[in-house]
């Protein structure tokens, strides 16, 4: 792998982390920040933010990058989406993130868990903005309906890189199927802000990145993410190339150009990291 350079580094507050990781570990939940390795922990339990792992913490897919374990999951806990809702109250929450394992193995995907989840905070901590992060229901359209209905303001679902590395990095996934996930969404209530995002340093070019976007757009997605990518383990595909701050921001700058209605590009960037600033300025 290439050497890291200077600013891919980041920083934990040990009092902050351990506070907030006592506090979920209360209510025993699973937090994405843990499972995925994600490099913004730090910053996240210092504000006393998470992004809430639903439906379990293993996944029945086994994509190349991703540090969430998978396997065969356990049963759901039915307690799940009433202790969400508790803890956002808890820490008291404008926005809140929740996403989850991709459950194949469920008849539903686990979009009743999501339903729950979904109406357990709006009843509890009616002013929370609600964003979800969901894998692609295998582009089921009678369950993105159903998640339609529940009316989160923001719907989240990642295409994660170009299209010819799918075959590498999510073997059990689809790009086209991904779009029109996000597409149908939009379409269905254009009053629901789509999001997605995706990684760089894999392997991609710097005109694959450029027409992943344009595919977005074309897609009626409104918010995009870029952020590098960062091996979790050994057992994860390698670093093909670290980009520098200044790329990124070119990309960003490409992304405004096509008229996105938010893009936030950078190393560290991650699909929920600083979430809560979209809806201070839109919502």
């Amino acid at each position: 792998m290439p050497k890291k350079p200077a600013w891919i580094t980041t920083t934990v507050d040990l009092t902050s982390f351990q506070d907030l990781i006592s506090i979920i570990r209360g209510f025993n939940l699973h937090v994405v920040c843990f499972e995925a390795s994600c490099p913004n922990i730090g910053a996240c339990f210092h504000k006393k933010t998470a992004t809430f792992l639903i439906l379990g913490d293993t996944c029945t897919r086994n994509c190349k990058f991703c540090g969430i374990k998978h396997g065969l999951p356990s049963a759901l806990n039915p307690e799940e989406p009433r202790s969400v809702a508790k803890l956002v109250g808890e820490l008291k929450l404008r926005h809140v993130v929740i996403t989850s394992v991709t459950r194949d193995d469920l008849p539903d995907q686990g979009i009743s868990q999501y339903i729950r989840t979904i109406r357990e905070i709006k009843n509890t901590v009616p002013n929370t903005v609600v964003e979800v992060l969901i894998p692609d229901f295998q582009g089921k359209k009678e369950i993105l309906i159903q998640l339609i209905r529940e009316k989160p303001e923001i719907v989240n679902h990642n295409v994660e890189t170009v299209p010819r590395l799918y075959p590498m990095v999510r073997p059990q996934a689809n790009y086209s199927r991904s779009l029109e996930v996000l597409h149908f969404i939009k379409e269905k209530n254009p009053s629901i802000y789509t999001k997605s995002g995706f990684m760089i340093g894999i392997g991609e070019t710097k005109k694959e990145v450029q027409s992943l976007l344009q595919d977005l757009k074309q897609a009626r997605c409104d918010i995009v993410t870029i952020g590098q990518y960062l091996q979790p383990s050994e057992h994860q595909l390698p670093v093909k190339k670290y980009y520098s701050p200044k790329e990124f921001k070119e990309f960003e700058q490409f992304g405004k150009d096509l008229g996105f209605l938010h893009v936030n590009a950078a190393p560290l960037v991650r699909s929920s990291y600083n979430a809560e600033e979209f809806s201070k300025k839109f919502l």
